[in-house]
């Protein structure tokens, strides 16, 4: 299982979210902190063209664009072809709307993160992968002992994002967040494709040996997250889907099982919801994780398989 993290990091969005882990003292930290605000625009330094995609009928149109969830400020996204689909649009639509309070986030989270048959962490590691896991932890200022309660997809997930912020990485500048922002300031309404229980359920329903191998595959490559980080975000700028496929291709074939999971099946029932969705008239934004609209088994081959083309709009 390698290099899942590129696969994630385009894929599922509450990954920005593993930073509610941070027991037990996570509410007062991000309490603590001033939050961006999500409608503030960052000074753009760096142009971003991201692929977008267009499928209509005669009065319904629904754009498909693909986002990173998070971010380094700077990046000049929300603009041309983009934000003038997004103003023509009636609604937001977004894999998971993820609620603002950190408190009710965990209160969802937790019950599905903690192994409630009382089976630590700890113990389902041999002694090199416990010995890594514990230095991957201690890397990024965390106790092992705070998540010996958790199953492995948790701290999984957590050692995902936590290392990218000293990059410079900010999940306040994630392309849903600040979509998020934008929606409220206009007063569009913000829908979701699959609820917050759902999309943890992705992860806690997996079998036990994936998701040990899932963690054990962040440790190893901790180091590595930044840069492929770096040449996700580069490929997603530059509207470039088939190098972003590319560059996942590693990690799904060797893992074809979490791939189907994670990705293969939730673009099927996308495709599902987006077809009904064009019963109604109007116009809808749907931005999910860019890979889900990038190679083989894409949201796009679904929805053809469904009767619908999606075209690419040039800009």
């Amino acid at each position: 299982m390698k290099s899942w993290f590129k696969t994630l990091a385009a894929t599922c969005a509450i990954i920005p979210f593993a930073q509610c882990a941070l027991l037990p003292n996570s509410n007062a930290a991000l309490a603590a902190e001033p939050v961006p605000a999500a409608t503030q625009e960052a000074p753009a330094t760096t142009d971003a063209d991201p692929a977008l995609w267009v499928v209509k009928d005669e009065d319904t149109t629904i754009y498909l664009f693909g986002t990173v969830h998070v971010l380094k400020p700077g990046l000049g996204w929300f603009d041309e072809a983009v934000k003038t689909a997004f103003d023509e649009s009636d609604q937001l639509m977004l894999e998971v709307v993820l609620p603002e309070d950190p408190s009710e986030m965990m209160s969802t989270m937790m019950p599905l993160a903690i192994d409630q048959s009382g089976k630590t962490l700890s113990s389902r590691l041999d002694p090199d992968q416990l010995k890594a896991y514990q230095a991957a932890l201690a890397s990024v200022g965390i106790a092992p002992a705070q998540f010996d309660m958790f199953e492995p997809w948790f701290p999984g997930i957590t050692l995902s994002v936590l290392p990218l912020t000293k990059l410079g990485y900010d999940p306040e500048q994630g392309a849903e967040k600040r979509l998020t922002g934008f929606a409220k300031t206009a007063g569009k309404p913000i829908g979701g494709l699959e609820t917050l229980t759902e999309q943890l359920g992705f992860f806690d329903t997996l079998p036990e040996t994936q998701q040990v191998a899932f963690l054990n595959a962040v440790v190893r490559d901790l180091d590595k997250l930044g840069p492929q980080l770096d040449k996700m975000v580069a490929l997603w700028a530059k509207g470039d889907p088939d190098g972003l496929a590319i560059a996942m291709n590693e990690s799904l074939a060797a893992t074809p099982e979490l791939a189907k999971t994670l990705l293969w099946d939730r673009n099927a029932r996308w495709a599902d919801q987006l077809k009904a969705r064009m019963d109604q008239p109007g116009t809808v934004f749907v931005a999910v994780g860019a890979g889900h609209l990038a190679g083989a088994h894409s949201v796009q081959d679904y929805l053809k398989e469904r009767g619908l083309t999606a075209t690419r709009v040039e800009y």
